[in-house]
């Protein structure tokens, strides 16, 4: 129970809903218990009459002996009536209030989650994947509410419930109490230990499941290729198989089932026969009225589905325990990047001051010992190998992680000063994977703006060579894009990204080889708009094309995570160095 520790917090945000749920549940259940006192009045009425009936046969007192016998009949039914009424109101009222607590309370936790999510670093996310993540948040999250909601409701009810029952059985007749309740344990450890081979089988049937979804999900997204490979068959018998799995533990699951449930109605059936057993030996030695058997088996019987909750309640707290433990996991973890408080005004001046950094989760370092400027309104271009560190260069700028050893600082204030929020959304950065969300293309564009006026979002689509194309679809900037934009090509991806940051007006510019996937004229166009655009604003461009970068006030040359070397596009040729290399290698792949 301790990691659901973390949970009280809540249950003492949400008491005055919970203590009205307390009183509610014994209310209802003293309506519950008093039905069978009624009925016990209702047959030794009925037994002490028929004696007295039969002794005025062929008088004419029989009739209003009868007609009184009724009418008290009648009375009780009303009585019993009445009280089924109310214990039904008082369950309406419980469930309003601790169902009702426990759906609040997934809604706080969900919300907590999430935003604990937003804060914690990149790295964070390199090391969980996506659907581990998202399971937490909602399939964890629902196993907790069924604790916060169902196990708490069914486990108050059970408790009151059973002392009511008990004390009344006992006050009537302890020996007939005791031997009622015999097969009661039974079923409960019976129940018990069916639950949990239950519980088993069902975790087997969802992790299939999981996997059948995530291979459909799969498929589906990958369609394009699958049918370009013509693999249509070969995925087809894959999901058979997949499917196969699922069927034989969902079959193992109605076996269990299949016996578990007459084994529960025998052992209730048990406890009845032995109740009017021993009920008809104690009745003869006139310890007990015929009513008080009646009464016990109606006891028995309202006990019966608490004590097989119990089971039941049982393994959902422990799944409940089990999915808080792994949500406290995620709570507890404390990002790296912690925020600063300086707000200001950036000018763009960038300082790199022997800069290393390894990624934590691979070890791979990534930059070694990098020094370098950019000055304000500076265009600084950043060319290497594939694995040079561009990327991650990038990264440190936007500080989705921190350097390892040096400092980086932004207008002479060590990065770590800023504050995060305040300092990225003057930064507008294109990334080398382009992301779109599932929405217009307007608002895609408008991502990182809250209001954004019509002009503006039309104009930075201009300046990143988008324009003409969204006007040429039926909806133009009202057109839907599919997931991660499936239904623009790679370059308008780009393009529409490029217009995402210029939209901002950022003082800083990040462009992480965003113009790959564009041809030579685009990109020359976007160049132009760019030239434009970066006045006044630090511009950090990483390409892979030397004609991307061959206008740079300074261009820098990464291998490895190192700078080799750094100048002009023109002093860098005359060194004939390894910009000179990349830039002969690249003439002549274009000429052929």
């Amino acid at each position: 129970m301790k990691h659901l520790a973390y949970l009280n917090k809540f249950f003492y945000k949400y008491r005055w809903r919970l203590l009205p749920g307390v009183l509610f549940v014994i209310i209802s259940n003293l309506f519950g218990v008093l039905p069978a006192q009624v009925i016990r009045h209702a047959f030794d009425l009925v037994n002490d009459n028929i004696a007295l009936y039969r002794l005025y046969a062929g008088f004419d007192r029989q009739e209003l002996i009868y007609q009184l016998f009724a009418s008290s009949l009648l009375l009780f039914g009303c009585i019993v009536l009445s009280l089924a009424l109310l214990r039904g109101i008082f369950l309406f009222f419980m469930r309003q209030t601790i169902i009702l607590m426990s759906r609040h309370i997934e809604y706080d936790l969900k919300n907590e989650i999430y935003a604990h999510y937003q804060q914690l670093s990149l790295a964070f996310f390199r090391r969980n994947n996506t659907g581990d993540l998202m399971n937490r948040v909602t399939e964890d999250v629902s196993r907790v509410r069924m604790y916060l909601g169902p196990a708490i409701m069914y486990t108050i009810n059970t408790v009151v419930l059973f002392i009511l029952i008990i004390y009344a059985m006992i006050s009537v007749n302890p020996v007939l109490a005791m031997w009622s309740l015999l097969p009661l344990p039974i079923l409960a450890l019976t129940i018990y230990f069916v639950n949990n081979i239950i519980n088993s089988k069902s975790e087997k049937i969802q992790e299939q499941l999981s996997n059948l979804s995530s291979f459909v999900q799969e498929t589906f997204s990958g369609i394009r290729i699958i049918k370009s490979f013509v693999r249509e068959q070969a995925l087809q018998k894959r999901f058979e198989v997949q499917s196969r799995k699922y069927q034989a533990n969902a079959m193992d699951l109605v076996r269990v089932q299949a016996l578990f449930y007459p084994t529960m109605l025998l052992l209730v059936g048990l406890s009845t026969i032995i109740t009017v057993y021993i009920g008809g030996q104690e009745v003869m030695k006139g310890n007990i009225t015929t009513g008080n058997i009646a009464e016990f088996v109606i006891y028995v019987n309202q006990l019966t589905f608490p004590v097989t909750t119990l089971g039941w309640v049982t393994s959902l707290v422990q799944r409940a325990a089990a999915s808080q433990k792994r949500i406290n996991e995620f709570l507890h973890t404390q990002t790296e990047i912690t925020n600063g408080i300086v707000k200001q005004e950036l000018q763009g001046h960038i300082q790199f001051e022997n800069v290393s950094f390894t990624y934590p989760d691979t070890g791979i370092k990534a930059i070694d010992q990098l020094s370098f400027e950019a000055k304000p309104g500076e265009f600084l271009a950043i060319i290497g190998k594939t694995g040079s560190g561009k990327s991650t260069l990038a990264n440190l700028i936007m500080r989705m992680y921190d350097c390892d050893k040096g400092q980086i600082r932004v207008d002479g204030q060590p990065i770590q000063k800023f504050d995060l929020q305040h300092y990225r959304q003057q930064l507008g950065f294109v990334p080398q994977d382009v992301f779109l969300f599932s929405d217009t293309i307007a608002n895609n564009i408008a991502f990182g703006m809250d209001e954004l006026p019509q002009d503006q979002l039309i104009q930075a689509a201009k300046d990143a060579a988008v324009h003409q194309n969204i006007m040429a679809f039926d909806q133009q900037y009202e057109t839907l894009i599919g997931e991660r934009g499936i239904t623009l090509s790679g370059g308008q991806k780009q393009r529409v990204s490029i217009a995402r940051a210029l939209v901002k007006s950022p003082k800083i510019l990040l462009f992480d080889d965003s113009l790959s996937a564009v041809d030579t004229r685009t990109e020359e166009e976007i160049l132009r708009n760019l030239g434009r655009i970066m006045a006044n604003r630090t511009t950090i461009l990483i390409a892979h094309r030397v004609s991307s970068i061959k206008n740079a006030d300074q261009i820098l040359v990464l291998d490895e995570g190192r700078l080799v070397e750094s100048g002009t596009h023109a002093s860098l040729l005359k060194q004939k160095g390894s910009y000179f290399e990349l830039y002969q290698q690249q003439l002549l792949e274009e000429e052929q």
